[in-house]
Protein backbone atom coordinates (compact mmCIF):
# COMPACT_ATOMS: atom_id res chain seq x y z
CA UNK A 1 0.00 0.00 0.00
CA UNK A 2 1.06 3.62 -0.48
CA UNK A 3 1.45 5.69 2.02
CA UNK A 4 -1.65 8.60 2.66
CA UNK A 5 0.54 11.50 1.07
CA UNK A 6 -0.29 9.63 -2.22
CA UNK A 7 -1.77 11.84 -5.37
CA UNK A 8 -3.81 10.19 -7.74
CA UNK A 9 -1.65 11.29 -10.71
CA UNK A 10 0.36 8.07 -9.19
CA UNK A 11 -2.58 6.25 -10.65
CA UNK A 12 -3.61 8.08 -13.86
CA UNK A 13 -2.92 5.73 -16.15
CA UNK A 14 -5.98 3.49 -14.93
CA UNK A 15 -8.57 6.65 -16.11
CA UNK A 16 -10.65 5.83 -18.77
CA UNK A 17 -12.02 8.98 -18.85
CA UNK A 18 -10.40 12.74 -18.76
CA UNK A 19 -9.96 13.64 -15.22
CA UNK A 20 -7.31 16.76 -15.43
CA UNK A 21 -6.86 17.52 -11.57
CA UNK A 22 -4.72 16.62 -8.90
CA UNK A 23 -5.49 16.06 -5.40
CA UNK A 24 -3.87 13.80 -2.19
CA UNK A 25 -5.73 10.69 -1.53
CA UNK A 26 -6.10 11.72 1.94
CA UNK A 27 -7.09 14.38 4.03
CA UNK A 28 -4.78 16.84 4.67
CA UNK A 29 -4.38 20.00 6.69
CA UNK A 30 -2.97 21.81 3.42
CA UNK A 31 -6.63 21.02 2.04
CA UNK A 32 -8.79 24.29 1.20
CA UNK A 33 -12.55 24.12 1.89
CA UNK A 34 -15.38 26.24 -0.05
CA UNK A 35 -17.63 26.48 2.59
CA UNK A 36 -20.13 28.93 1.64
CA UNK A 37 -20.26 26.02 -1.68
CA UNK A 38 -24.33 24.40 -1.66
CA UNK A 39 -25.28 21.61 -4.06
CA UNK A 40 -28.40 21.73 -5.24
CA UNK A 41 -31.15 20.17 -3.66
CA UNK A 42 -34.01 18.90 -6.03
CA UNK A 43 -37.39 17.16 -5.79
CA UNK A 44 -37.33 13.73 -7.60
CA UNK A 45 -41.41 14.08 -7.16
CA UNK A 46 -41.74 16.52 -9.86
CA UNK A 47 -40.53 14.01 -12.20
CA UNK A 48 -41.76 10.58 -10.56
CA UNK A 49 -45.15 12.22 -10.47
CA UNK A 50 -45.36 15.92 -12.69
CA UNK A 51 -46.90 16.54 -16.26
CA UNK A 52 -44.32 17.11 -18.98
CA UNK A 53 -43.79 20.64 -18.02
CA UNK A 54 -42.49 19.67 -14.59
CA UNK A 55 -40.43 16.55 -15.69
CA UNK A 56 -38.78 18.92 -18.31
CA UNK A 57 -38.00 21.86 -15.51
CA UNK A 58 -36.33 18.80 -13.31
CA UNK A 59 -34.42 17.27 -15.57
CA UNK A 60 -32.78 20.83 -16.84
CA UNK A 61 -31.96 21.54 -13.45
CA UNK A 62 -31.14 18.31 -12.62
CA UNK A 63 -28.58 17.81 -15.18
CA UNK A 64 -27.62 21.86 -14.26
CA UNK A 65 -26.23 20.43 -10.85
CA UNK A 66 -24.51 17.48 -12.19
CA UNK A 67 -22.67 19.25 -15.17
CA UNK A 68 -21.67 22.15 -12.45
CA UNK A 69 -20.32 19.80 -9.77
CA UNK A 70 -20.98 15.85 -10.58
CA UNK A 71 -23.24 15.62 -7.31
CA UNK A 72 -27.16 16.83 -6.35
CA UNK A 73 -29.50 15.90 -3.24
CA UNK A 74 -32.84 14.44 -3.95
CA UNK A 75 -36.01 15.00 -1.67
CA UNK A 76 -39.15 13.67 -2.99
CA UNK A 77 -38.15 9.94 -4.57
CA UNK A 78 -40.47 8.08 -2.27
CA UNK A 79 -38.33 5.41 0.00
CA UNK A 80 -39.71 5.56 3.43
CA UNK A 81 -37.13 7.08 5.79
CA UNK A 82 -38.02 3.76 8.13
CA UNK A 83 -36.50 1.09 5.56
CA UNK A 84 -32.79 3.22 5.89
CA UNK A 85 -33.42 3.43 9.68
CA UNK A 86 -33.71 -0.04 9.90
CA UNK A 87 -30.80 -1.05 7.25
CA UNK A 88 -28.65 1.75 9.53
CA UNK A 89 -29.20 -0.69 12.30
CA UNK A 90 -28.39 -3.76 10.58
CA UNK A 91 -25.13 -2.68 9.35
CA UNK A 92 -23.77 -2.30 12.70
CA UNK A 93 -25.02 -5.49 13.69
CA UNK A 94 -23.86 -7.21 10.50
CA UNK A 95 -19.94 -5.57 10.90
CA UNK A 96 -20.00 -5.96 14.49
CA UNK A 97 -21.59 -9.66 15.51
CA UNK A 98 -19.87 -11.09 12.57
CA UNK A 99 -16.55 -12.87 13.47
CA UNK A 100 -13.38 -11.42 11.47
CA UNK A 101 -13.30 -15.55 10.17
CA UNK A 102 -16.42 -15.56 9.12
CA UNK A 103 -16.25 -12.64 7.03
CA UNK A 104 -13.16 -13.55 5.26
CA UNK A 105 -14.87 -16.47 4.34
CA UNK A 106 -16.82 -13.96 1.93
CA UNK A 107 -12.87 -12.44 1.11
CA UNK A 108 -13.92 -10.12 -1.95
CA UNK A 109 -12.94 -11.22 -5.90
CA UNK A 110 -14.24 -10.30 -9.24
CA UNK A 111 -17.79 -11.35 -10.62
CA UNK A 112 -17.62 -10.48 -13.85
CA UNK A 113 -16.56 -6.85 -13.60
CA UNK A 114 -17.52 -6.16 -9.60
CA UNK A 115 -15.24 -6.89 -6.89
CA UNK A 116 -18.08 -8.76 -4.38
CA UNK A 117 -17.26 -9.37 -1.51
CA UNK A 118 -15.87 -8.28 2.35
CA UNK A 119 -12.94 -5.86 2.34
CA UNK A 120 -11.32 -6.07 5.77
CA UNK A 121 -10.11 -2.45 7.05
CA UNK A 122 -7.55 -0.67 5.44
CA UNK A 123 -7.55 -3.16 2.89
CA UNK A 124 -10.59 -1.38 0.99
CA UNK A 125 -8.45 -1.13 -2.01
CA UNK A 126 -4.32 -1.83 -2.49
CA UNK A 127 -3.12 2.13 -2.75
CA UNK A 128 -4.32 3.12 0.47
CA UNK A 129 -4.65 2.36 4.18
CA UNK A 130 -8.49 3.44 4.30
CA UNK A 131 -9.98 3.33 8.17
CA UNK A 132 -13.39 1.81 7.11
CA UNK A 133 -14.54 -2.22 6.36
CA UNK A 134 -16.54 -2.70 3.28
CA UNK A 135 -19.18 -5.32 2.04
CA UNK A 136 -19.99 -5.57 -1.69
CA UNK A 137 -23.15 -7.41 -3.23
CA UNK A 138 -23.99 -7.12 -6.70
CA UNK A 139 -26.96 -8.41 -8.57
CA UNK A 140 -26.12 -12.00 -8.54
CA UNK A 141 -26.09 -12.17 -4.88
CA UNK A 142 -29.71 -11.37 -4.68
CA UNK A 143 -33.42 -13.07 -4.86
CA UNK A 144 -34.16 -10.75 -7.77
CA UNK A 145 -34.70 -11.40 -11.26
CA UNK A 146 -31.76 -11.85 -13.39
CA UNK A 147 -29.67 -13.98 -16.04
CA UNK A 148 -29.18 -17.35 -13.57
CA UNK A 149 -26.93 -20.34 -14.55
CA UNK A 150 -28.04 -22.67 -11.11
CA UNK A 151 -30.60 -22.15 -8.14
CA UNK A 152 -29.99 -19.02 -5.65
CA UNK A 153 -28.24 -19.67 -2.67
CA UNK A 154 -28.23 -17.22 0.11
CA UNK A 155 -25.27 -19.12 1.71
CA UNK A 156 -23.09 -18.57 -1.19
CA UNK A 157 -23.13 -14.80 -0.69
CA UNK A 158 -24.52 -13.49 3.17
CA UNK A 159 -23.09 -14.83 6.37
CA UNK A 160 -26.43 -15.11 7.61
CA UNK A 161 -29.62 -16.19 5.00
CA UNK A 162 -31.94 -13.59 6.78
CA UNK A 163 -29.35 -10.42 5.81
CA UNK A 164 -30.41 -11.02 2.28
CA UNK A 165 -34.56 -10.53 2.36
CA UNK A 166 -33.68 -7.56 4.34
CA UNK A 167 -31.43 -5.83 1.95
CA UNK A 168 -33.23 -7.23 -0.90
CA UNK A 169 -36.05 -4.48 0.11
CA UNK A 170 -33.50 -1.76 -0.53
CA UNK A 171 -31.79 -2.86 -3.45
CA UNK A 172 -35.99 -3.18 -4.95
CA UNK A 173 -36.86 0.07 -3.62
CA UNK A 174 -33.87 1.74 -5.13
CA UNK A 175 -33.76 0.13 -8.44
CA UNK A 176 -37.41 1.76 -9.04
CA UNK A 177 -35.40 4.87 -9.52
CA UNK A 178 -32.85 3.25 -12.02
CA UNK A 179 -34.59 4.50 -14.68
CA UNK A 180 -36.02 7.80 -13.69
CA UNK A 181 -32.92 9.04 -12.91
CA UNK A 182 -31.16 8.07 -15.88
CA UNK A 183 -34.01 9.29 -18.37
CA UNK A 184 -33.94 12.88 -16.12
CA UNK A 185 -30.55 12.84 -16.54
CA UNK A 186 -30.68 11.82 -20.23
CA UNK A 187 -34.01 14.60 -21.54
CA UNK A 188 -31.73 17.38 -19.68
CA UNK A 189 -28.75 16.72 -22.39
CA UNK A 190 -31.37 16.57 -24.49
CA UNK A 191 -30.91 12.69 -25.24
CA UNK A 192 -33.80 10.36 -25.68
CA UNK A 193 -35.01 9.57 -21.92
CA UNK A 194 -36.00 6.35 -22.88
CA UNK A 195 -32.32 5.54 -24.43
CA UNK A 196 -30.66 3.40 -21.69
CA UNK A 197 -34.18 1.87 -20.77
CA UNK A 198 -33.52 -1.84 -21.95
CA UNK A 199 -30.13 -1.42 -20.49
CA UNK A 200 -31.29 -0.88 -17.07
CA UNK A 201 -34.40 -3.62 -17.23
CA UNK A 202 -32.52 -5.94 -14.40
CA UNK A 203 -29.21 -4.45 -14.78
CA UNK A 204 -26.43 -5.23 -12.66
CA UNK A 205 -25.09 -2.73 -9.56
CA UNK A 206 -23.24 -2.89 -6.56
CA UNK A 207 -24.66 -2.05 -3.15
CA UNK A 208 -22.16 -1.30 -0.65
CA UNK A 209 -22.19 -1.06 3.24
CA UNK A 210 -19.63 0.86 4.64
CA UNK A 211 -18.57 0.52 8.36
CA UNK A 212 -16.00 3.29 9.70
CA UNK A 213 -15.25 1.98 13.39
CA UNK A 214 -14.31 4.34 15.82
CA UNK A 215 -10.93 5.61 14.86
CA UNK A 216 -7.83 5.31 17.69
CA UNK A 217 -5.92 8.62 18.54
CA UNK A 218 -3.01 6.67 16.92
CA UNK A 219 -5.39 6.29 13.53
CA UNK A 220 -6.01 9.93 14.11
CA UNK A 221 -2.74 11.58 13.78
CA UNK A 222 -1.43 8.96 11.00
CA UNK A 223 -2.87 11.01 8.24
CA UNK A 224 -5.09 7.53 6.99
CA UNK A 225 -8.57 8.76 5.85
CA UNK A 226 -11.47 7.06 6.42
CA UNK A 227 -12.21 6.69 2.70
CA UNK A 228 -9.89 7.46 0.02
CA UNK A 229 -10.41 10.36 -2.76
CA UNK A 230 -11.26 8.63 -6.00
CA UNK A 231 -14.23 8.76 -8.60
CA UNK A 232 -17.74 6.07 -9.08
CA UNK A 233 -16.45 3.78 -12.04
CA UNK A 234 -20.71 3.29 -12.90
CA UNK A 235 -23.31 5.21 -14.70
CA UNK A 236 -24.25 6.81 -10.93
CA UNK A 237 -24.36 6.02 -7.20
CA UNK A 238 -27.87 6.27 -5.14
CA UNK A 239 -25.88 7.04 -1.54
CA UNK A 240 -28.97 7.97 1.30
CA UNK A 241 -27.71 10.66 2.98
CA UNK A 242 -25.86 9.27 6.48
CA UNK A 243 -26.44 9.95 10.29
CA UNK A 244 -22.93 11.04 10.90
CA UNK A 245 -21.26 13.30 8.10
CA UNK A 246 -18.30 13.29 6.66
CA UNK A 247 -18.72 13.26 2.72
CA UNK A 248 -16.32 15.65 1.56
CA UNK A 249 -16.84 16.57 -2.87
CA UNK A 250 -14.38 18.28 -5.09
CA UNK A 251 -15.25 21.41 -6.74
CA UNK A 252 -13.63 21.30 -10.34
CA UNK A 253 -14.53 24.97 -10.44
CA UNK A 254 -12.70 26.44 -7.15
CA UNK A 255 -10.23 23.73 -6.79
CA UNK A 256 -11.87 23.29 -3.24
CA UNK A 257 -13.58 20.65 -1.43
CA UNK A 258 -16.99 21.23 -0.34
CA UNK A 259 -18.83 19.15 2.55
CA UNK A 260 -21.61 17.85 2.14
CA UNK A 261 -24.63 17.04 4.81
CA UNK A 262 -27.56 16.64 3.23
CA UNK A 263 -31.16 15.74 5.78
CA UNK A 264 -31.28 12.51 6.74
CA UNK A 265 -33.94 10.45 4.31
CA UNK A 266 -32.57 12.41 1.12
CA UNK A 267 -30.37 10.56 -1.34
CA UNK A 268 -27.44 11.61 -3.05
CA UNK A 269 -26.75 11.42 -6.38
CA UNK A 270 -23.37 11.78 -8.20
CA UNK A 271 -22.49 10.45 -11.86
CA UNK A 272 -19.16 8.17 -12.43
CA UNK A 273 -17.02 7.48 -15.04
CA UNK A 274 -19.58 5.30 -16.95
CA UNK A 275 -21.82 8.34 -17.80
CA UNK A 276 -18.69 10.81 -18.58
CA UNK A 277 -17.69 8.51 -21.21
CA UNK A 278 -21.13 8.30 -22.15
CA UNK A 279 -22.02 12.10 -21.82
CA UNK A 280 -18.93 12.89 -23.92
CA UNK A 281 -17.65 14.92 -20.68
CA UNK A 282 -20.82 16.82 -20.23
CA UNK A 283 -21.50 15.08 -17.04
CA UNK A 284 -18.05 14.65 -15.03
CA UNK A 285 -17.23 11.71 -13.33
CA UNK A 286 -16.41 13.78 -9.23
CA UNK A 287 -14.04 13.08 -7.15
CA UNK A 288 -15.01 12.72 -3.65
CA UNK A 289 -13.86 10.92 0.05
CA UNK A 290 -14.39 10.44 3.35
CA UNK A 291 -12.88 12.39 5.89
CA UNK A 292 -13.25 12.84 9.62
CA UNK A 293 -16.83 14.74 10.34
CA UNK A 294 -16.76 18.31 11.44
CA UNK A 295 -17.99 17.30 15.31
CA UNK A 296 -15.42 14.91 15.67
CA UNK A 297 -16.93 12.23 16.82
CA UNK A 298 -14.92 9.79 14.77
CA UNK A 299 -12.92 8.85 18.20
CA UNK A 300 -16.13 7.78 19.71
CA UNK A 301 -18.98 6.75 17.84
CA UNK A 302 -18.77 4.26 14.02
CA UNK A 303 -20.09 5.76 10.94
CA UNK A 304 -21.86 3.88 8.54
CA UNK A 305 -23.42 4.08 4.43
CA UNK A 306 -25.20 2.43 2.19
CA UNK A 307 -24.53 3.17 -1.57
CA UNK A 308 -25.61 1.65 -4.66
CA UNK A 309 -23.74 1.56 -7.58
CA UNK A 310 -25.84 1.17 -10.89
CA UNK A 311 -23.88 -0.34 -13.81
CA UNK A 312 -24.77 -1.98 -17.07
CA UNK A 313 -23.70 -5.77 -17.69
CA UNK A 314 -20.74 -6.66 -18.94
CA UNK A 315 -21.69 -7.98 -22.65
CA UNK A 316 -22.87 -3.51 -23.26
CA UNK A 317 -20.86 -1.30 -24.83
CA UNK A 318 -20.14 1.85 -23.78
CA UNK A 319 -20.23 4.34 -26.37
CA UNK A 320 -21.22 8.19 -26.73
CA UNK A 321 -24.88 9.24 -26.47
CA UNK A 322 -26.50 10.57 -29.98
CA UNK A 323 -26.47 14.37 -30.27
CA UNK A 324 -23.33 15.39 -27.68
CA UNK A 325 -21.12 16.32 -30.25
CA UNK A 326 -17.85 14.34 -32.11
CA UNK A 327 -17.51 11.54 -29.80
CA UNK A 328 -14.05 11.58 -27.74
CA UNK A 329 -14.20 8.04 -26.82
CA UNK A 330 -14.38 5.11 -28.55
CA UNK A 331 -17.22 2.47 -27.77
CA UNK A 332 -15.92 0.05 -25.46
CA UNK A 333 -17.45 -3.06 -23.83
CA UNK A 334 -18.26 -2.51 -20.25
CA UNK A 335 -16.38 -5.47 -18.65
CA UNK A 336 -13.31 -4.08 -20.28
CA UNK A 337 -13.65 -0.52 -19.35
CA UNK A 338 -15.06 -1.19 -16.04
CA UNK A 339 -11.75 -3.73 -14.69
CA UNK A 340 -9.30 -1.51 -16.30
CA UNK A 341 -10.68 1.65 -14.25
CA UNK A 342 -10.56 -0.86 -11.03
CA UNK A 343 -7.61 -2.61 -11.36
CA UNK A 344 -6.25 0.77 -9.91
CA UNK A 345 -7.24 -0.60 -6.88
CA UNK A 346 -7.63 -4.28 -7.20
CA UNK A 347 -4.04 -4.83 -9.19
CA UNK A 348 -3.30 -4.61 -12.72
CA UNK A 349 -4.47 -8.47 -12.81
CA UNK A 350 -8.14 -7.59 -12.51
CA UNK A 351 -8.47 -6.10 -15.73
CA UNK A 352 -10.18 -7.84 -18.35
CA UNK A 353 -9.37 -7.24 -22.02
CA UNK A 354 -11.76 -7.96 -24.45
Amino acid sequence: MTDPNALNRDFEKYDQVRKTHTYRLAESDCDEFDENYRIATLDLGHYLNGNAADQLRFAQGFVAALEEIGFAVLIGHGVDEALYDEIHDSIHKLFTTTSLADKMLFRAQRFGSVSQGYFPIEETSEIHPDLVEGWVWCRRAFDIPQPREAPFRPEDYWPLAEYEPLFRRLVLEHEKLFKPIAQAMFQGLGVDPHHYDQKLTATNFGLRLNYYPPMSADQDHSGAGRLLGHEDVDLFTILPATKVDGLQVWNHRSAKWVRLNPPYGSIIINTGDYMQRISNDRLPSTTHRVGKPSDRSHLSAARVSFPIAVYVWEEEVLDVLPGLGTPKYEPIKALTFHTRSTSKFYGDDYAVED
